[in-house]
């Protein structure tokens, strides 16, 4: 039967330096995204990797698990320097690196993703009940309850990701490495997989761990090695002696005192007014507005209705009923179109399936909803004109990319958020509603992206901000609005919002018993 990996504490005593970096560079065409990059990470720790997007992170994850290969320096694991020519080498080295985008096959079983390409078998015929009975074992070791049985599309994006971490565990994997990993779980789903880490690392395991959420890394790290523009800033051993501060200023190369650039303004009359809006996700009538530079933030647990209402709002998603006023007047939305002509943006949750298009350019995706307005009988592609309003977005936005021509795909997601944002800020908007719009962005693109929505709302634009993250919606809003089950209830103003408060107002509640917003 095949092993599964203990999460029970290593008995003898740990090596240190299990993992190690030497000199490892990566030259891309016109790029050094690697450049002679050496620390190492001991068996039993979790140590993070910090940097802005684009400063190497990603690179390096993908040379650890055999997708690119240095172009200089070497990996050693446990003193001895290895090479992957492929993802298989490196899995079967005991390397396992888990993305932001899981590698899962829906439409497969629990079972069959955790031991694709491994399973047990007869004389070549799986052994069903024998892949049934070592998957189920996995998954209660790490304290998963799914069935392995289970189609793996039919679970939600956190139990895929406990199952892309049992996958690793079913390798015996020593080296995991964690991508982003909580960007789409709720806090609940958080501590959870917090626990499993905690326990991967008691039984000796070398854990790498990216991410832009600097709370995290102090509440489970060990080290931090920060990045910037593809070279190693510094590796601080202990993260207890450090602060928050220390890691953005390496990060960024300058001190950032305040993150999210609020400053009050004078507000105007309605920007949008919906009333009675109705539809999937929604569980009551729905009314909600916005005034001209006003930002509202809309914060709710995972499955509050959030993007459904923003969805609705845009009509990405037929309504079933209601009305939306655009500057005091009624608008007629059946579609997206209608409602970028109506003045209603939407920068979605999903930025590289709904808000990009991965295979064309930066001025391609800029001008996308713009073209019509530049191009010749409505079909005649008026490139001169094109090209100088990317330009403008490009310059205005401080968007980073080696061209214009560049693949949109080959930016970070920070630049892409700023691409999408061009894009809207080429036609003559009054209402952007902008879901997770920081999601998987450093904090220095962070801070760019929050002082480019003060300046939007500056300029009497009503801004929407959906946000998992209290502080986010707490540092840059006037003004926010609570979901939960589906409705808004309550709206709570900037100068009476706690985290506690706003949390306690999200919380799913009995039927009978209502939260008191002023509680």
């Amino acid at each position: 039967m095949y092993a599964v990996a203990s999460l029970t504490p290593a008995s003898q005593t740990l090596s240190m330096d299990y993992l190690q970096f030497d000199s490892v560079s990566k030259i891309f065409p016109g790029v050094k995204a690697l450049d002679g990059i050496s620390f190492s990470a001991a068996e039993g720790s979790v140590h993070a990797l910090c940097g802005e997007n684009g400063a190497g992170k990603s690179t390096l994850l993908k040379i650890l698990s055999g997708v690119y290969r240095p172009d200089g320096g070497r990996v050693l694991l446990d003193g001895s320097p290895v090479s992957f020519a492929n993802t298989s080498a490196a899995i079967a080295a005991g390397i396992a690196v888990i993305y932001q985008e899981l590698n899962l096959v829906p439409e497969m079983s629990v079972a069959e993703n955790l031991f694709l390409g491994h399973m047990p078998n007869t004389g070549g015929v799986v052994d069903r009940a024998l892949l049934i009975d070592q998957a189920m074992a996995i998954l209660n070791e790490l304290g998963v309850e799914v069935s392995a049985r289970t189609k793996l599309g039919s679970l939600p994006i956190a139990q895929r990701q406990m199952v892309e971490i049992a996958k690793a565990l079913s390798r015996n994997a020593k080296v995991i490495a964690f991508d982003e990993p909580t960007s789409s779980l709720s806090s609940r789903e958080v501590e959870s997989l917090f626990q499993i880490i905690r326990s991967l690392k008691a039984s000796g395991k070398v854990i790498l761990y990216v991410s832009h959420r600097l709370d995290e890394i102090f509440e489970i790290c060990d080290c931090v090695t920060v990045f910037r523009d593809g070279r190693l800033v510094e590796t601080f051993p202990d993260v207890r002696q450090i602060d928050a501060g220390v890691i953005v200023n390496r990060m960024v190369g300058r001190s950032i005192t305040d993150i999210f650039s609020y400053h009050p303004r004078e507000l105007g009359d309605p920007a949008l007014e919906v009333r009675g809006l109705s539809g999937p996700g929604l569980t009551a009538p729905l009314d909600f507005s916005v005034r001209k530079g006003e930002i509202v933030g809309l914060f709710g647990l995972v499955g509050a209705g959030r993007t459904e209402m923003l969805k609705l709002v845009y009509s990405a998603t037929r309504a079933t009923s209601g009305e939306i006023r655009v500057n005091g007047s009624p608008v007629r939305i059946r579609n997206a179109s209608q409602a970028i002509r109506s003045g209603i943006v939407l920068c979605p949750e999903d930025r590289k399936k709904e808000g990009i298009v991965p295979v064309r350019n930066v001025m391609e995706n800029i001008n996308l909803s713009a073209r019509r307005h530049f191009s010749s009988m409505g079909f005649v592609i008026n490139e001169p004109r094109e090209r100088k309003n990317a330009v403008v977005q490009v310059d205005s936005l401080s968007i980073r990319t080696p061209s214009l021509k560049q693949a949109i795909n080959n930016l970070s997601g920070g630049n892409q958020q700023k691409v999408v944002l061009g894009r809207w800020l080429s036609e003559d908007i009054k209402v952007i509603l902008m879901d997770e719009p920081t999601r998987g962005i450093d904090v220095g693109a962070k801070s760019e992206i929050y002082a480019i929505i003060q300046r939007l709302a500056e300029q009497g634009i009503g801004v929407v901000v959906v946000s998992s993250e209290l502080p986010e919606v707490l540092g840059i809003c006037d003004r926010i609005d609570v979901m939960r089950q589906g409705r808004i209830v309550a709206s709570v103003p900037r100068s009476e919002g706690t985290e506690e408060g706003i949390l306690k107002l999200a919380l799913p509640v009995s039927t009978d018993m209502e939260v008191n917003p002023n509680s």
